[in-house]
């Protein structure tokens, strides 16, 4: 371990775990900082309060600061004459959320400043200043006039990490279209589900992309996904490995009703001339569906001025992201990241960085290099890529140059200490803040932050982000004691919340408003410690209780990745006749470490060690990889059915199903 304890990455001694410490003229240079300058107040807690208070107040101040372009001014801010669960934000206002990403950046100096860096797996690379990022955002748009998409209409968007993805979403923006990303790792009844759920009009595909040096045929899953889907007219391919529809015709096979159209043919033949659509605020901007394991996915739907309105405001508060900078988060436009660092990188005119392709590949170094070579200055990557690459060695990371680095961030899944320090120390220098950072599909970004001009103790969360009014509930809805495992939920409404699931307004409440009136229960277990810092536990519903105890499985599987034999680990519960709940742990084995019974029994006395003699697992499992989502986050609740012969519900989310097998055998 390396010296390194368990307990002090997770805030339980009484010296402040704090590794991150700005000094005061570094915290009044942030952006966060400058903000409270202008609204008035002196501290962090003072503008949450200020928010959870007066939340029309707050937003109308971001909204101002951020300079967000109105057509038509509005008349309200809030409007919660529907309740708390279906409030309105900015309402009688026009706008677009294109005009905040793009239109405002034409004809000033952002003009010949870089927009977007793209580079591919294969070495493929491309740069767009704002100017040609908006002339093709307008071809895009032109495109969609053609084939008959416009105001309200749904297109769905499957396509890898491309520049051309993040111009397909932003020019649906533009002609009031709503789009619904979707996964590019998706077979095709994953895509169909979305694009039926919808009610997409077109889809936006790639004839394929690589992964580690092989071709993916993607433009075969969504030929398969459209057929039979009536409401589906047009697939459009953009061309990324010479696979796609004959450029000269423009048609290739015909899925169903859906005519295939080369969009290289289709861009060339348009102008770029294009008006952005005059909005209203609370018209959708996107329909994002969660990738839950069991059930339906729920569709998300997210509005121009509340989704992009809320990433624009965390990553200039939490992240200090600024003009000037370059941010790469490691992530797929089907998840909520991906949206997410467009629409907010570019409303804050920085530059994004796209990569399409495998972390490691052709070598573990892959990631570094882009940093390096393209002079990034916020780098987000999940805990799950961190424990990956840090296995191979630390050279691979010590040869590069990452002196560009300011910021890190993570999302996801909750952190180990030691990938934790790993990233801080390795990749950040000891000189990069960490900025944790947890929401969700349905937030529109982060429930909870940490902020470069506030301290940040290992793995955890400096609080609610200003904006969220979140807090530590029991089930009754009442406050629990610092140190005790609570619900998060949170107590008000904030401008990126979700206007309900698509088509299911009653699924929508029922999920978060139902247990307590007016109050959301985000489904995470969170504690906060006797220093004020924020740590999730897991998900609520996977929550363990032995003996009477309740443990997050985060916890334990903290305690067990600590051990230099294990590489990662799930902690399960499963009924135990004198305990109620006894603790299965499942272990991936780090390199050169080899299953044994002696190494069995040696982890289920070190997790008692950490946690206590009632918290021994009753057993420990070897397998040789664990069942993740593709945006790599374990799925727990699929394990346990699988181990207790239940029905596992919807896979379609899975990235190694074989590894779900598996743990059977």
């Amino acid at each position: 371990m390396g010296g390194w304890k368990v307990s002090d990455g997770r805030g339980t001694g009484r010296q402040d775990p704090a590794i991150w410490k700005p000094e005061e003229a570094e915290r009044k240079r942030t952006r966060l900082w400058f903000f409270m300058r202008r609204v008035g107040v002196s501290s962090l807690n003072e503008l949450r309060e200020g928010a959870a208070r007066n939340p029309a107040w707050f937003w109308k101040e971001v909204a101002d600061d951020l300079r967000w372009p109105w057509f038509e001014p509005y008349g309200q801010v809030l409007d919660v004459s529907r309740g708390v669960a279906w409030a309105k934000w900015f309402v009688g206002g026009k706008t677009n959320a294109a005009a905040a990403c793009v239109d405002r950046h034409v004809g000033t100096e952002k003009d010949r400043e870089k927009a977007l860096i793209w580079e591919g797996e294969d070495g493929s690379s491309l740069q767009w200043t704002y100017e040609e990022l908006a002339d093709r955002v307008g071809r895009w748009a032109a495109v969609f006039h053609r084939l008959g998409v416009g105001k309200g209409d749904v297109v769905g968007v499957y396509l890898p990490m491309l520049p051309d993805t993040a111009a397909v979403l932003l020019a649906c923006a533009k002609v009031g279209a709503i789009f619904t990303p979707v996964f590019s790792g998706y077979g095709a009844e994953a895509v169909r589900s979305r694009l039926a759920d919808s009610g997409a009009k077109i889809l936006i595909t790639a004839d394929g992309f690589y992964r580690r040096g092989k071709v993916v045929a993607m433009l075969s899953e969504a030929t398969r996904a459209v057929e039979g889907l009536d409401h589906l007219r047009h697939v459009v391919v953009v061309s990324r490995v010479g696979a796609g529809p004959e450029a000269d015709g423009g048609r290739g096979e015909e899925p169903g009703r859906a005519r295939l159209l080369a969009a290289d043919r289709l861009l060339r033949e348009v102008s770029a001339e294009v008006a952005t659509e005059v909005l209203d605020s609370e018209t959708p901007l996107m329909i994002i569906y969660t990738s839950g394991t069991t059930g339906k996915p729920k569709g998300a739907v997210h509005t121009h001025v509340g989704f992009c309105l809320k990433a624009a405001q965390d990553l200039a508060h939490c992240f200090d992201l600024r003009d000037t900078d370059t941010l790469f988060w490691f992530t797929d436009m089907g998840w909520m990241m991906g949206p997410w660092a467009v629409f907010g990188g570019f409303a804050l005119g920085a530059t994004v960085l796209l990569y399409d392709g495998a972390p490691d590949y052709p070598s573990p170094d892959r990631l570094w290099r882009l940093v390096e070579r393209h002079r990034v200055t916020h780098l987000g990557l999940a805990p799950t890529v961190i424990r990956s690459l840090m296995t191979q060695g630390d050279h691979w990371v010590e040869r590069v140059d990452l002196s560009s680095l300011r910021v890190l961030g993570s999302t996801g899944e909750p952190w180990n200490p030691d990938p934790y320090m790993w990233f801080f120390d390795k990749v950040g220098e000891k000189r990069c803040p960490i900025i944790n950072y947890s929401g969700g599909t349905e937030i529109s970004g982060g429930i909870l932050g940490c902020f470069v001009g506030e301290p940040i103790a290992p793995c955890s969360f400096a609080g609610p982000i200003p904006g969220m009014h979140a807090a530590v509930l029991d089930e009754e809805g009442r406050p629990v004691e610092r140190g005790q495992v609570g619900e998060l939920c949170i107590l008000g409404p904030w401008v990126g919340m979700t206007r309900g699931f698509w088509n299911d307004p009653e699924r929508y409440e029922q999920t978060y408003w139902s247990r307590v009136p007016g109050i959301w229960f985000h489904g995470d277990w969170v504690r906060i410690d006797e220093h004020g810092y924020w740590y999730i536990e897991g998900r609520s519903d996977d929550t363990l209780k032995v003996a009477g105890k309740r443990i997050g499985p985060a916890e334990i599987e903290s305690v067990l990745v600590a051990h230099p034999a294990v590489a990662e680990a799930a902690a399960i519960g499963v009924p135990h006749a004198v305990k109620g709940e006894g603790i299965v742990g499942l272990v991936r084995l780090a390199p050169g470490a080899a299953p044994s019974e002696e190494l069995r029994t040696e982890l289920r006395d070190w997790v008692a060690g950490f946690l206590g003699k009632a918290l021994r697992p009753e057993e420990i499992r070897f397998v040789r990889d664990l069942p993740k989502t593709r945006s790599g986050k374990i799925v727990r609740r699929v394990i346990k059915a699988k181990l207790l012969g239940l029905n596992p519900g919807d896979l379609s989310s899975l990235e190694n199903p074989e590894a779900l097998e598996a743990l059977t055998e």
